[in-house]
């Protein structure tokens, strides 16, 4: 039988993950708003990988922790980890430009790769244990605990903030290739 401060840890660990996902996601806003660097299409696509990964995670907090909700952040932080990946070799060449501005000597999508490993390297570690695979069920907000509501309302409030983002750059269209401007202020 599982203890219920156990079932608290695993959500807690699934709360943190969710603070770091959405960490990651706020320093890109803060840099394509702070700074200007409108993200591009891989950006954008990498993004959304970590959105999914988050919505394992938030699976994890409200629903308990399932072995299906850790697979869907494999699989996306593995389709993340690929984009990022594609945004790397495509810079990779000398003389090749880079997109954005470097971040403590890497560009965004380069980090992007090394967070997306590392989520894939922690969740197939974190999954293993089945401890806290028993008796799961949902807890409804009001019964979270403290860092689990933070969690979820930052995580929530975050991609909130990158889907209108998104539309305000990109409109219902295509995005650009090299954004210079948003489309919903031209």
């Amino acid at each position: 039988m599982t203890n219920p401060a156990d079932t608290n840890f695993f959500r807690n660990l699934n709360a943190l993950g969710t603070l770091a996902v959405s960490g990651v996601l706020i320093t890109a806003l803060y840099d394509q708003f702070v700074s200007g660097d409108l993200p591009c299409p891989l950006c954008l696509l990498q993004r959304v990988g970590f959105v999914a990964v988050m919505s394992g995670l938030v699976l994890n907090i409200v629903k308990g922790p399932k072995a299906d909700h850790y697979s869907i952040m494999i699989i996306a932080a593995f389709l993340g980890a690929a984009i990022s990946l594609r945004q790397v070799s495509l810079h990779i060449i000398p003389g090749t430009p880079t997109y954005g501005d470097p971040f403590f000597g890497l560009h965004y999508y380069t980090w992007a790769f090394i967070v997306f490993a590392v989520i894939i390297l922690g969740t197939a570690i974190i999954a293993a244990y089945s401890t806290q695979y028993h008796k799961q069920r949902y807890i409804k907000f009001s019964d979270q605990t403290v860092l689990c509501k933070i969690a979820l309302v930052i995580a929530f409030s975050v991609v909130a903030v990158c889907a209108i983002a998104a539309f305000a750059e990109c409109g219902p269209g295509a995005c650009a290739e090299d954004p210079k401007t948003y489309w919903l202020f031209n």
